[in-house]
């Protein structure tokens, strides 16, 4: 069987480049049913995608009215209705955003663990920091940004400095090294 269907999650593509198949089961031109022109059972009929997905596949055929144009869905959710496929698939840009927001704020680069808890974990404790680290910005007015914040905070752990002292400016003395070579250059 299928690693997807095996994990009971499904999935829900946009068609680019129409592929042969061969209708297996379904409805034409749909009436009154929220922009849904077809809602069909396909089965692929080119070698090439019958390897890829060798079992049947819901094809469903969306009319946007905004956008005046057709989107063909491809998916292998045979329970939730057509026009909840194609809400799936437009709003998909929402968790799309969320999770390139999560990885350029939280620092998330990839899952320390497998399971749905290792993940549930990890996302909280991203958010906590993340908030705590915002909460310190604004509580102490350092108009810093927030990952500034946080690369001062990381790096200083283990400081025993009131925080405030953290994000002061550090002055550097500029001392003239006598063992340095000094070299004087005259203009031709």
């Amino acid at each position: 069987m299928y690693r997807i269907e095996l994990l009971n999650s499904f999935f829900v593509i946009r068609e680019k480049r129409r592929p042969k198949f061969e209708v297996v089961d379904g409805e034409d031109l749909l009436e009154d049913t929220d922009n849904i022109l077809r809602d069909h059972t396909v089965r692929f009929t080119t070698k090439g995608n019958t390897e890829n997905y060798p079992s049947e596949i819901r094809r469903i055929v969306y009319y946007e009215p905004e956008l005046k144009r057709t989107f063909t869905y491809y998916t292998n959710n045979f329970f939730l209705k057509a026009k909840d496929i194609a809400f799936l698939y437009k709003n998909r840009w929402i968790v799309e955003t969320f999770f390139k927001w999560m990885k350029g704020h939280l620092r998330i680069k990839f899952f320390w663990g497998n399971t749905e808890n290792a993940v549930r974990i990890q996302v909280y404790v991203a958010i906590i920091t993340y908030c705590t680290v915002a909460i310190i910005e604004r509580t102490l007015e350092l108009n810093k940004s927030i990952y500034e914040v946080m690369r001062i905070l990381g790096s200083s752990l283990l400081a025993k400095d009131n925080i405030k002292e953290l994000f002061l400016p550090v002055e550097v003395e500029q001392t003239q090294d006598d063992t340095q070579l000094q070299l004087e250059f005259e203009a031709c």
